[in-house]
């Protein structure tokens, strides 16, 4: 098949591609790179400014694009309603276009939309980036303009008008999928988990018990308090203020996707993030090379995805006294790290090796077709 993915989150568009090129589809990936971590694609779509200028050049490339490169497949993923940097009025005749000039179009749910928001805010998970409990998140008190900019009709209304008018979704996290269960009927959504190439990845570290375990934390540095690692990073520094001899703590600020996973994988333990119920990107990558992960692991994810016996990921939640117990006991228990690294690999072989995800795509396309 003739395959094109709009926009991209955390190279999940690029890996899958990928994947779909080596079981013989055709496959483009037109995106921004999500920004600055420049991840591959093949047609370049990056707002030149931020200003209204920068929107004009943006939009008179997609238009010329829309005639040339962006139609004629039988496939279209979009990553978002908000699949590039324009405002709703200017995405919404584009993504008519991509319905009008291809075959099917289909929404990667991967991301924060108006009925994420509406989601979260429910009270339908106990914690999440923008809810915790029945309180607004840090992320939701300091961004408030946010939150209110995803409620604005002019943003809901847009949303709505994209997921009716796409022929199915496909979630790459549990908690997405809950969110399009309220929206989506069962025959237009489906599961397919977040695709890494493990064949690429190999063991960092083998059998060796160090000596002095190295913590891990990359971030975001706008994303910090989305992602609760102002957080990690307090309690990490306190593990590592008690317990010098015996750890230490390797901090990255908004690096390159390549240079990123190289300076991830000199690491023991990667602190991933708090406020989600399911590993993500960073820590399935840090697990397929072996690294255990402090990241989300609730109950609800592993039974989600059918594993009732192999759950190596350290479970995060928003409690910073359990979070710097969590730590102490990892630091202090070096042992440990070599039997819970292989089993951290062989669950990402399992349930999200690129192939195996790319497979949920094609088994999903075919049931719409």
């Amino acid at each position: 098949m003739k395959i094109l993915l709009v926009g991209d989150y955390s190279n999940y568009h690029r890996a899958l591609s990928l994947a779909l090129r080596r079981l013989g589809h055709e496959v483009v990936v037109a995106s921004d790179g999500s920004r600055w971590m420049n991840t591959g694609r093949d047609i370049d779509t990056s707002r030149p400014f931020k200003n209204k200028v920068g929107g004009l050049l943006l939009w008179w490339k997609l238009s010329r694009l829309l005639q040339s490169r962006l139609e004629g497949y039988d496939i279209v993923q979009i990553n978002s309603p908000v699949f590039m940097s324009l405002h709703p009025y200017r995405l919404k005749p584009l993504f008519d276009r991509l319905v009008e000039r291809n075959g099917a179009v289909y929404l990667t749910a991967m991301g924060t939309d108006s009925y994420y928001i509406d989601f979260c805010l429910s009270g339908a998970l106990r914690y999440s980036e923008w809810q915790i409990g029945d309180k607004l998140s840090p992320l939701a008190l300091a961004q408030h303009d946010e939150l209110l900019r995803w409620q604005a009709p002019v943003l809901t209304d847009y949303t709505r008008y994209v997921y009716e008018h796409i022929d199915g979704v496909v979630s790459g996290l549990y908690e997405y999928h809950e969110c399009c269960k309220r929206i989506v009927p069962p025959s237009k959504l489906a599961y397919a988990g977040i695709p890494i190439d493990t064949d690429s990845l190999t063991m960092a570290h083998g059998d060796e018990i160090p000596a002095k375990v190295k913590l891990f934390l990359g971030v975001h540095k706008e994303r910090m308090v989305e992602k609760g690692t102002d957080r990690m990073f307090a309690a990490a520094r306190k593990v590592v203020e008690r317990y010098p001899d015996k750890c230490e703590l390797v901090y990255v600020e908004n690096r390159p996707y390549s240079e990123y996973v190289k300076l991830m994988r000199s690491s023991h333990v990667v602190l991933d993030q708090l406020y989600s119920y399911t590993p993500a990107t960073n820590a399935l990558l840090a697990m397929a090379q072996g690294l255990v992960v402090v990241s989300g692991a609730e109950p609800e994810y592993y039974n989600f995805i059918g594993e009732q016996e192999n759950r190596p990921i350290v479970n995060a939640i928003p409690d910073d006294e359990k979070l710097v117990s969590q730590l102490e006991d990892i630091v202090l228990h070096p042992e440990r790290l070599p039997e819970q690294a292989r089993r951290s690999r062989a669950f990402v072989i399992k349930h999200n090796r690129d192939a195996v995800v790319a497979q949920r795509f094609l088994d999903f396309w075919a049931t719409r077709r």
